[in-house]
């Protein structure tokens, strides 16, 4: 698997991270699956994507075999406009998603340690996500030092300390 930098330049990695915030609210089987017409349609969820390339985004992008098989991606929101897992403008909101039949085998491992890891290269020192209590990516996110800071819409408001990440090597 390679992992590489998001390029806010390249259309193609932009319009990637549309297609994996689909991926991302379409987590739970089957519920309606939304469109990437109903994500940004959605000002919510549109937010996640829209305007790449400003101060505080990163992430990266899982390819394998030539395809693209996962992002994770991260970026700062403005108290007036937060996202899901808004904790305070100077803490990153972390977005992550792997295409359904590549779950479950380290993508979102490799692509979750490389995104803090790199965050905290930046100088952030926190990190911030959105998930439902029962997505079992939980987890992971546990694993990696996240805790539940608070709750919203019935989804869990988890946030790491990026200075203080735990050492954790990604499967192949």
């Amino acid at each position: 698997m390679l992992l590489r930098a998001i390029q806010p330049e390249s259309r193609h990695d932009v319009a990637f991270l549309g297609q994996m915030l689909v991926e991302a609210v379409n987590w739970r089987p089957g519920r309606r699956r939304l469109t990437l017409e109903d994500v940004l349609a959605d000002p919510h969820l549109a937010r996640y994507a829209r305007g790449w390339g400003r101060r505080g985004d990163g992430g990266m992008i899982a390819e394998e075999a030539g395809g693209r098989v996962g992002a994770c991606w991260y970026r700062l929101f403005p108290a007036d406009e937060p996202g899901y897992g808004f904790v305070d403008e100077r803490t990153l909101e972390l977005g992550i998603a792997v295409v359904a039949d590549r779950r479950r085998r380290g993508v979102g491992r490799a692509l979750l340690g490389t995104a803090l890891s790199d965050a905290a290269s930046e100088g952030f020192a926190a990190i911030s996500l959105s998930v439902e209590p029962d997505n079992p990516s939980r987890l992971l996110y546990a694993q990696f030092g996240f805790v539940q800071v608070g709750m919203v819409e019935g989804s869990w408001t988890m946030r790491a300390e990026l200075l203080q990440q735990p050492k954790i090597r990604a499967s192949p």
